[in-house]
């Protein structure tokens, strides 16, 4: 069966990186710290891992840090990947979130 590009991107998945959850953990935690030292705001102990998510990917594609994702794209699962991805390039190669 042909779906052509169209169908392909219809069906087209997310790639699972190994230990996601865990560097979504660690892109939140230095995230925090990034905008807070950068003095774009604060969270409260109460804030929900979701906010910080969205507020971090905002904040760190308003410097440029991270390339934006497409509108059509732009939700929690993709903004997730996207913090898993961009912590996974800032820590050293033999973190063991990298290497277990």
């Amino acid at each position: 069966m042909k779906l052509g590009f169209l169908g392909y991107l219809l069906f087209m998945k997310i790639k699972k990186i190994k230990n996601e959850n865990e560097l979504v953990k660690e892109a939140i935690r230095v995230g925090v710290r990034y905008l807070e030292a950068r003095g774009a705001g604060k969270f409260e102990a109460t804030d929900h891992a979701d906010t910080k998510v969205r507020a971090i990917y905002l904040l760190l594609v308003k410097d440029g840090l991270l390339q934006p994702l497409a509108e059509k794209d732009t939700d929690l699962k993709n903004m997730r990947h996207k913090l898993a991805i961009w912590i996974s390039k800032k820590l050293p190669p033999d973190h063991r979130l990298l290497t277990s």
